[in-house]
């Protein structure tokens, strides 16, 4: 539903406490819904969490498992391990609309309001109490911890406005909530709950464990009915200190999220995310070895040594160098008029300064990082080539070169330059024949392709200069 219908429930539903009555409608919790809801999404074979890829066999049955127990729940995970999406997909397994009282601070179940004047609104008006419909979209909130968060931002304070309109001190409606009261029959999410500090861990855990909330000496009892769900980089986690230990006894699910484990869960992750121009009248491709290529940079990037691991490597890492590839290649297209646009190895090198500034680099002299990410990017060229391509198809090629040839390529040139090279080197139209591309601005990056494999693995030699190369026997 979008979000102009959100805010507009359909007319049949109750207006009144005695029409939610009389509706049979059943109140439950945050948590027994999201159950029901669940099972039956199971029974349907629905998909749970959509536009999350790799975690069918891992992270996805924990939660599961978690949801149906109705546990409160850490994701623990580096960066870009699409942990806010998961939980942001929970709200899916909320009840479309839910009803609440009508005009209360905080959402509260009309059947059984927490506050002060939620409770003093159906003792006078009864079955005439109003009711409103919240949208599940509106029931899901989520905060970043930082040190600056304070005690009145997550759970409330004094209201010096009701004081001033002649409230006491002592009045528990002189209280203004904050964000976790006010997410009430809903899903509250913290991401990076270690960088909280200890004081707001421990009005955290009041709210949620003894269910009180203590404000500027107040003292009030607020049954809170609220899905709990955070976030944890697993060494700031497991760090002794960061977390008080009573509020790490508070989750019941404690579940462990990690980076694509496969090539091709990481090229799937690429295309669906990547944010691709559309231009009248050009045509986009991706050969499916430069998506590989990507994916297997990122894939090294994670193992290598240079890398500092702890912060992970963000697939954000690879949907931005796939950006950046297909943007090239667009720039290369307009300026040359042409109307494909087919990224090629020479728009490969562009990809350095976009994931030099995705990834920390251990401590090292200055300008080390580009050959580091150079030399990356080389290992991950020749470990595709070496995957789809056969040795024997590609070394009528490398024996062409012994000739004397010299071939210049760049990231500029013209489709009509490559294909000009195909009868000029013996066994070049076979060797890209098993890449099946399918138009020139394909034969051109099929061409490239073959080249820098033939380069990385030591048949050929390349000199660079700019955005210019020249390979040589």
């Amino acid at each position: 539903m979008s979000t102009a219908n959100a805010n507009q429930p359909p007319e049949n539903l109750p207006k009144t406490l005695g029409e939610l009555r009389d509706s049979h409608y059943v109140s439950t919790t945050v948590r027994q819904e999201i159950q029901r809801n669940l099972i039956r999404a199971l029974r349907e074979g629905r998909t749970l969490f959509p536009g999350v890829v790799g975690y069918d066999q891992s992270v996805e049955p924990q939660l599961v498992n978690a949801l149906l127990s109705g546990q409160d729940i850490i994701l623990l995970g580096e960066r870009g391990q699409a942990k806010t999406r998961l939980i942001r997909s929970l709200t899916s397994l909320l009840d479309e609309w839910s009803p609440i009282l009508q005009g209360s601070e905080i959402p509260e179940d009309p059947f059984a309001p927490i506050s002060a004047a939620g409770k003093q609104v159906v003792a006078e008006l009864g079955n005439d109490t109003p009711v409103t419909w919240q949208h599940r979209s509106e029931r899901y909130g989520e905060k970043l911890a930082t040190p600056d968060i304070t005690i009145a931002d997550l759970i409330g304070e004094v209201d010096p406005i009701k004081i001033a309109e002649g409230r006491y001190l002592s009045d528990e409606l002189t209280l203004h909530y904050g964000l976790v009261p006010r997410l009430n029959r809903g899903i509250f999410a913290i991401n990076e709950l270690p960088d909280l500090a200890e004081r707001i861990q421990v009005g955290l855990l009041n709210v949620l464990e003894e269910r009180d909330v203590q404000i500027r000496g107040h003292k009030v009892r607020l049954p809170l009915d609220v899905l709990l769900v955070a976030t944890a980089n697993p060494e700031d986690y497991t760090n002794r200190g960061r977390i008080i230990t009573p509020l790490k006894d508070r989750y019941g699910a404690q579940i462990r999220t990690h980076y694509p484990e496969a090539i091709e869960l990481e090229t799937a992750i690429m295309r669906a995310e990547a944010s691709v121009p559309e231009v009248e009248g050009m045509s986009v491709s991706v050969p499916e070895y430069i998506e590989d290529i990507l994916a297997e940079l990122t894939h090294i990037a994670r193992r290598s040594p240079d890398v500092n691991q702890r912060s992970g490597v963000s697939v954000r890492a690879s949907i931005a160098n796939y950006e950046v590839v297909v943007a090239n290649a667009l720039r290369r297209a307009l300026r040359l008029g042409e109307t494909e646009v087919v990224p090629r190895i020479s728009d490969l090198p562009f990809v350095i300064g976009s994931l030099m500034g995705k990834v920390e680099f251990e401590a090292m002299d200055d300008g080390k990082e580009e050959q580091i990410v150079e030399r990356m990017l080389g290992a991950a060229v020749k470990r595709v080539f070496d995957r789809v391509m056969d040795p024997h198809i590609v070394e009528p090629v490398a024996l062409a070169f012994a000739d004397g040839i010299s071939v210049d390529v760049a990231e500029d040139m013209s489709v009509e330059d490559y294909s000009q090279l195909l009868d000029s080197i013996d066994g070049l139209r076979s060797a890209i024949e098993p890449l099946a591309p399918g138009s020139p601005a394909e034969l051109a990056a099929a061409i490239e392709f073959v080249f820098e494999g033939l380069h990385m693995n030591h048949l050929l030699n390349k000199l660079s200069v700019g955005g210019a190369s020249t390979f040589t026997a």
